[in-house]
């Protein structure tokens, strides 16, 4: 029987023929890191292997002294008599699958991936990828029948409408977004012809990151701690403002004055997490497969065998045994959040 290429170890999921980590948990001597999310990638490893255009944000999160060696994507590279390539997840920035070959066995660990029904593209990122193996190991962030993106275009349209309407009545539109990945994709949709953009502390660094990688955003200001003048007030009253989450009801949010806010996350499919919010809209918009999408990434992999990480991996794991499939689950320390900070994402 064919040794598995990846098993779960204390420190995270395991290689054992090549001895290295795929988004360890806790230090090791070597690590590969599929994306920058905080869930994913931690500090304290003696080597990280990750794709080159995900070094900035790597760096500017965990050190400029961070051991990182970059790949390009479909780059191989061979350690230990195991071939190693890092191919696009279509999720954030950088953002990879790793596949792995050995033994004449190949194997792909997804990390976190986005594919919708609607065959549409996280405009920021390259999109998903995929590639074919005996055995993927694939998220299930939403794996429940009853997340299903609806076309991007859509919820773009709702939001331009929501601020629209704020901007008429001179209120500003606090947007909370994951700072890393989903602000981004957010800027990236929004019609910036409807008024000026500002942008929390925590989220301009990042768009940097993506400007310097060829992503085109618009113009951003930098909203800070201290009190507005007047003129940067009155430039706020039409304005967009895309912060993180962790701004909801602080003494920041609290600057803007008189002003509508709303979140957006995948989550936001269901009304009880909406309403836990506390916010006036919740718009649907996730960086993470969709169930129709898990479907399709998992069947264009051609896989025997699937292993299920962070999610429902319950639901997906019983799904894939009605189709034939040998599946089962590791139990990861992923935040399995919607842009990787947690459920509230």
């Amino acid at each position: 029987m064919a040794e598995d290429l990846i098993v779960q170890r204390p420190a995270g999921l395991y290689c054992p023929p090549g001895d290295f980590y795929i988004d360890p948990w806790r230090p090791v001597a070597r690590a590969v890191f599929t994306h920058a999310h905080a869930d994913h990638a931690r500090p304290g490893h003696g080597h990280v292997l990750a794709t080159a255009v995900s070094e900035g944000v790597l760096r500017s999160r965990l050190g400029a002294d961070l051991p990182l060696q970059g790949l390009a994507y479909g780059e191989v590279v061979e350690h230990r008599g195991v071939r190693l390539s890092l191919h696009p997840a279509g999720h954030v920035l950088g953002s990879a699958q790793l596949r792995i070959e050995h033994g004449g066995q190949v194997w792909v660990a997804s990390g976190d991936y986005y594919l919708s029904a609607h065959d549409e593209r996280n405009p920021t990122c390259p999109p998903f990828e995929p590639v074919r193996c005996h055995c993927f190991i694939t998220e299930s962030t939403f794996g429940l029948p009853v997340y299903r993106w609806r076309p991007q275009a859509e919820v773009f349209a709702e939001i331009d409408t929501w601020w629209r309407a704020n901007a008429a009545a001179g209120r500003p539109s606090l947007l909370m977004a994951y700072s890393f990945g989903k602000a981004q994709r957010l800027l990236a949709g929004v019609d910036a012809s409807i008024g000026p953009i500002f942008v929390h502390g925590a989220v301009e660094p990042l768009n940097e990151a993506y400007r310097a990688k060829g992503v085109a955003l618009p113009p951003t200001r930098l909203l800070g701690d201290r009190k507005p003048d007047a003129a940067t007030r009155a430039d706020l009253a039409g304005a967009l403002v895309v912060a993180p989450p962790s701004v909801h009801a602080s003494a920041w949010a609290r600057q803007l004055g008189d002003f509508g806010d709303a979140f957006a996350s995948g989550w936001m499919q269901l009304r009880g997490a909406r309403r836990r919010q506390g916010v006036d809209r919740g718009f649907v918009l996730s960086d993470h497969a969709d169930w129709p999408g898990l479907q399709r990434a998992i069947a264009a992999t051609g896989a025997e065998r699937v292993i299920v990480t962070h999610g429902y991996e319950a639901v997906m794991v019983r799904w894939l045994r009605e189709q034939g499939l040998e599946a089962g689950a590791f139990q990861t320390e992923y935040g399995g959040g919607d842009g990787g900070e947690g459920a509230p994402a």
